[in-house]
């Protein structure tokens, strides 16, 4: 058989396109193990579909991984029989923060099983000596025949699993070699069923390919209840668990860690973190305010204009979308009268962190014209806002949640859409200044 490897989609021919996904190039081909048809006609007898009013929903009993930072991300902790994808870089470091989530559930007397396909007992021991001390509620196994693994999992039906990683586990019943697309479909065909048959958590490393999503199928990330990724750059200290998929839970939750000696390190308050450092009285640079899921963040956004040798000027966008900065640039140029187009221009968002949420516009906006003028920002003022084509500054949600972090760290002032104004109560503390377009926000800078 040929199947799509983005979607999963099956041919009994090759083709250049997939039907489904119209990804070019994406087919490949695996032997499939052709069994017996059994007889079924009990089964159909005796199967009878339920009603809404027949069935008794009960609250999803969640297990606490100790971490709060890994419990919001997964709506409030481990849900029992989930299967749990987690994807990284190599060496971001998703092996150390299962085996420190494993380490936490320990106090809790959870019977666990940490497989590994990559490392040996003696280099798992080295690694679980630097986070603390350990007790006997958790075993280990160096093993890739996903066969052998079922026994044992049957066998010793402990309260969670964590297989790392996917791509180095194999089933007899596929010819092709660890890691195909035909493998990983199997394997985690097999583990989803263990985890719903026998009521067991288990946890899934996952590779990830160089455009950062999960090696193999597509349809690995469809079968599992959870995907989690763990971002950040490996040469920094600091790590984001991002939700992409959460049958349980939000996706909108982010979880922040630092990465010690010792393990990962939660951090609490991230707006602390991402300003720390932050020049005084600098030119480009500006506060914002963005929420992922319900957690306000302040960032420090970055923004570099200098006149162009070229005749294209040049851009740049890091950590925020780089069609957005240049639309945004468009709007400056129409509706304020600077001309951009001689300028090159590189914007940054500082501490690693990659935002896409529009109330950034603001932010992006001013740290240009602070930038291009070569006028610095007062430090204490913090602004937010979406930008439309027009340049009007529209409304955008969580308002009074932006303003009560930014009152919490010391901001004195506060440039807002004048639409938000209403639906603030308590402004004890710090001054809002309202404004309905860029033109005002820009001479706001000045009051």
């Amino acid at each position: 058989m040929f199947f799509c490897t983005n979607c999963g989609y099956e041919s009994g021919k090759w083709m250049g396109q997939c039907p489904a996904c119209h990804e070019w190039n994406t087919f490949a081909e695996a032997k499939v193990d052709k069994k017996s048809g059994k007889d079924v006609s009990r089964e159909i007898r005796e199967q009878k579909p339920s009603f809404f009013s027949e069935i008794q929903s009960e609250d999803t009993e969640r297990l606490s991984t100790h971490m709060d930072e890994m419990n919001r991300v997964l709506g409030g902790g481990i849900v029992r029989g989930s299967l749990v994808l987690v994807g990284g870089d190599p060496g971001i470091g998703k092996s150390t923060l299962l085996l420190q989530m494993c380490r936490n559930l320990c106090q809790d007397s959870v019977r666990m099983l940490y497989i590994s396909g990559e490392e040996s007992l003696q280099q798992i021991k080295l690694r679980a000596d630097r986070m603390g001390t350990f007790n006997d509620h958790i075993a280990l196994l160096c093993e890739t025949n996903l066969e052998v693994i079922d026994g044992v999992i049957r066998r010793e039906k402990p309260d969670l699993v964590v297989i790392d990683s996917i791509q180095t586990m194999y089933s007899d019943k596929v010819d092709s070699g660890p890691g195909s697309v035909s493998q990983v479909r199997e394997t985690t065909n097999i583990l989803m069923q263990i985890a719903k048959g026998l009521n067991i958590t288990i946890f899934v490393i996952g590779h990830v390919t160089k455009e950062g999503v999960v090696a193999g199928p597509r349809v690995l990330e469809h079968m599992v209840d959870t995907v989690l990724y763990l971002e950040g750059d490996r040469h920094s200290a600091y790590r984001i668990l991002r939700s992409v998929k959460n049958r349980f839970g939000s996706t909108d939750e982010i979880g922040v860690f630092e990465m010690e000696s010792d393990g990962l390190k939660e951090v609490a308050n991230p707006s602390e973190f991402m300003l720390d450092g932050r020049p005084l009285e600098a030119s480009g640079s500006v506060v914002t305010c963005s929420i992922e899921g319900t957690r306000p963040i302040l960032v420090e956004i970055q923004a570099l204009v200098c006149r162009s040798n070229f005749g294209m000027p040049r851009r740049t966008a890091a950590g925020c979308d780089y069609n957005r900065v240049n639309l945004l640039m468009a709007v400056l140029e129409k509706r304020l009268g600077l001309r951009l187009s001689e300028y090159d221009a590189y914007v940054n968002i500082a501490g690693g962190f990659r935002m896409n949420e529009p109330a950034i516009d603001l932010g992006i906006v001013l740290a240009i014209v602070s930038s291009v003028r070569d006028q610095a920002i007062d430090d204490s003022v913090i602004c937010f806002g979406e930008v439309g084509l027009s340049g009007e500054v529209r409304s955008v949600p969580m308002a009074e949640q932006r303003v009560n972090e930014a009152r919490k760290l010391g901001f004195k002032t506060c440039i807002l859409p004048k639409s938000a104004l209403k639906g603030l109560k308590d402004t004890d503390g710090i001054r809002l200044i309202g404004v309905s377009n860029v033109r005002e926000a820009v001479e706001a800078l000045s009051q």
